[in-house]
């Protein structure tokens, strides 16, 4: 009888360390299904600035294209690299937080970032575009689409920290490869600053 006793005690007792393991389990996959989740809803945040971003462009170029006839390499170069943006851009959307979409998306933005910044200090030299209403609207709202840029890609820095610390930390270590959490997400690091602070360029 004790011997039954004994057995039966020690089968509850590894029933509740087993049913505790589970809920515990089950904990951790529910968290980083929503860390996992809040990552891709800040990279959403950061997918609607950019398209706004690149919406913004083909209007500058057509502004400045009647002024600066002689600047179409500089203008094409623009067009190539908000294209090549677009593209980044679509892919790191469809793979929020994967290593090779997030540093193809890092890499265009710096083309593009850099192939405006020539574009505005180039515009420098043509007093008459600087007076342009239309381009100095442009302007603004390209600058006030960086700093919601900025802000959108640290907010989703942020998640990405936070879930990849989670990841890695003991015991979710050990149960993020088996739900398929196997690596971690990507920071998203680019200079977004060219048009807030559009080189000068001495003529």
């Amino acid at each position: 009888m004790a011997t039954i006793g004994t057995g039966l005690i020690a089968l509850m007792i590894f029933g509740v360390i087993a049913l505790l393991a589970i809920m515990y389990a089950v904990g951790v996959y529910n968290t980083l299904v929503r860390m996992r989740n809040r990552l891709e809803n800040a990279f959403a945040q950061i997918e609607v600035q950019l398209k706004r971003r690149y919406d913004l462009i083909p209007n500058l170029v057509e502004t400045v294209k009647g002024y600066m006839k002689h600047e179409r390499e500089t203008l094409e170069a623009v067009i190539k690299a908000r294209n090549a943006a677009v593209s980044g851009l679509q892919t790191a959307a469809a793979h929020p937080g994967d290593p090779s979409a997030m540093q193809q998306l890092a890499g265009a933005e710096n083309v593009l970032t850099g192939t405006l910044g020539r574009l505005f200090a180039l515009s420098e030299a043509y007093p008459d575009l600087k007076a342009n209403q239309n381009m100095s609207q442009l302007t603004e709202e390209l600058r006030s689409t960086e700093n919601k840029v900025a802000f959108a890609r640290q907010a989703y820095n942020d998640s990405v920290t936070a879930y990849n610390t989670y990841r890695q930390s003991f015991p979710p270590v050990f149960f993020a490869n088996m739900f398929g959490h196997n690596e971690d997400a990507e920071l998203l690091e680019f200079d977004s600053q060219a048009i807030a602070e559009a080189p000068k360029v001495a003529f």
